[in-house]
């Protein structure tokens, strides 16, 4: 099951080219990046834990490893997923046999970022920390000390209107969050998909990311097409839980009723990790309904 998220998959096709990551992270961190300084891309494009994937990951001269993800939601959980993925990129950088070392083995340093365009509103920047999930353990442990383990996101809003002078600075993320809002724009006086395709003339007229867009514009639709109708059918899940008193995002009605809304899921090509957050089946029963 291929991850058909529009925001992931488009955003990762963006920004799927060292020249296009070195302005990125010069725009993000306010760092310039000189054109001599290596980067080498190592997204974690197979299955991992739980059927999730990882949008961009890559290394900076072997100093820096930098793993970016992008959200239309709010995802309080993403210090925990991104402590499964940046596990595994390491695994994938170093060669397992120096481990075992006396020396001390140097890695590169990590840095985590999530990027946000979603339709609610978000502050311009916040940090998410691992150890916000942690349990109490109050009288088991010693209360003063920080928590062993610890990781720092940090949350960028790139929606038009935030942090406008860090986004104009790489050119294909400036074009990315105006293609997004156009399409959000169109959606008030038409169906979303004349919206979305309004928006890609419009950004083709204005060359906001034409070349990208007149290469693989109905790639680019469908993927979004996917996504949104993936948002729209969450929104009213949701709001049906509530009104019949069922925890928010999880349908929890008979068995055979989420195996329905699975299998039609499966069949418009829903990842297994949405449609498991959705209904709350397993991963392998939903493998099987394919």
């Amino acid at each position: 099951m291929v991850n058909t998220g529009y925001k992931d998959s488009v955003f990762s096709r963006l920004f799927s080219d060292p020249d296009t990551l070195r302005e990125l992270y010069s725009a993000l961190e306010g760092v310039p990046l000189d054109r001599e300084i290596p980067v080498t891309i190592n997204t974690l494009s197979d299955v991992l834990y739980m059927e999730r994937y990882n949008d961009i990951s890559f290394t900076i001269g072997d100093k820096l490893v930098v793993l970016i993800e992008h959200q239309s939601t709010v995802n309080l959980n993403m210090p925990l997923r991104i402590l499964l993925y940046i596990a595994r990129v390491y695994e994938k950088i170093i060669e397992r046999k120096s481990l075992y070392r006396e020396t001390l083995l140097k890695i590169p340093r990590p840095e985590f970022i999530v990027l946000y365009n979603g339709p609610k509103p978000y502050p311009d920047r916040a940090v998410m920390k691992l150890s916000d999930a942690f349990e109490s353990a109050e009288g088991l442990t010693t209360a003063e000390l920080p928590p062993e383990l610890e990781l720092f996101v940090k949350v960028y809003n790139i929606n038009k209107g935030h942090n406008d002078d860090m986004v104009k600075k790489c050119a294909a993320l400036n074009g990315y969050s105006v293609f997004i809002d156009k399409i959000r724009e169109n959606r008030n006086t038409m169906p979303l998909e004349d919206a979305m395709k309004a928006a890609v003339e419009y950004c083709v007229e204005h060359n906001v990311l034409s070349h990208f867009l007149l290469e693989s514009s109905s790639e680019v639709i469908n993927m979004l097409l996917t996504e949104w109708n993936w948002d729209d059918a969450r929104e009213v899940w949701k709001q049906e839980a509530k009104i019949e008193g069922r925890t928010e995002g999880l349908i929890e009605g008979r068995t055979e009723e989420r195996r329905e809304i699975a299998k039609n899921a499966l069949l418009k090509g829903y990842s297994i990790e949405a449609i498991q957050e959705l209904t709350g089946l397993d991963p392998e029963t939903i493998k099987n309904l394919s």
